[in-house]
């Protein structure tokens, strides 16, 4: 399911540059765009504990769209797959791509994009054949599972990429 589309299916492409009224909500850089989609940003170069640090952020953005606390047990179970794959994308930065530099998450009525910017310039993808029993290389297997899509976006001439997932909203 993985792809390198520029647009994917919920149509959550990287905000413009200057888009938005920057504004301090608490969780990293917040605007929104043209397009009503409410954006979180927080760079992570050099920061310690940037998994933990990661889910703090993308678990306030969460409180702050209303996903926390959740009403629902379907709610609740989104939130924590939101969590779930804030933590692959930023772990695989980690151990295949030197670190993530950036993590932005986008909110739109019925869609949530994830994207962690690293300086790598591999490409991730599921391990195939996927062995349930053996530690280690499950991370885009989940993402793969839990998301609707994912990708990478790459800018032609410049070093690194984009990690993208997108999760569907609560109903």
């Amino acid at each position: 399911m993985g792809t390198t589309r520029q647009h994917p299916p919920g149509d959550l492409g990287r905000e413009p540059e200057g888009a938005g009224v920057d504004a301090d909500a608490g969780v990293g850089a917040a605007s929104s765009d043209a397009a009503g989609r409410q954006w979180r940003t927080l760079p992570l170069r050099g920061v310690g504990g940037v998994v933990p640090t990661a889910r703090d952020f993308a678990r306030q953005a969460l409180h702050e769209w209303g996903w926390l606390p959740a009403s629902s047990a379907d709610g609740r179970a989104a939130a924590e797959d939101v969590l779930l794959v804030v933590s692959e994308l930023v772990t695989n930065a980690c151990l295949h791509a030197e670190g993530p530099e950036e993590i932005r998450i986008a909110h739109a009525a019925k869609v949530l994009r994830v994207e962690v910017v690293d300086a790598g310039a591999g490409q991730p993808a599921p391990r195939t054949p996927h062995r349930a029993g053996r530690p280690g290389g499950h991370g885009m297997f989940i993402v793969q599972r839990l998301c609707l899509d994912w990708g990478v976006l790459r800018v032609p001439g410049r070093p690194g990429k984009t990690v993208w997932a997108e999760l569907a909203a609560p109903a």
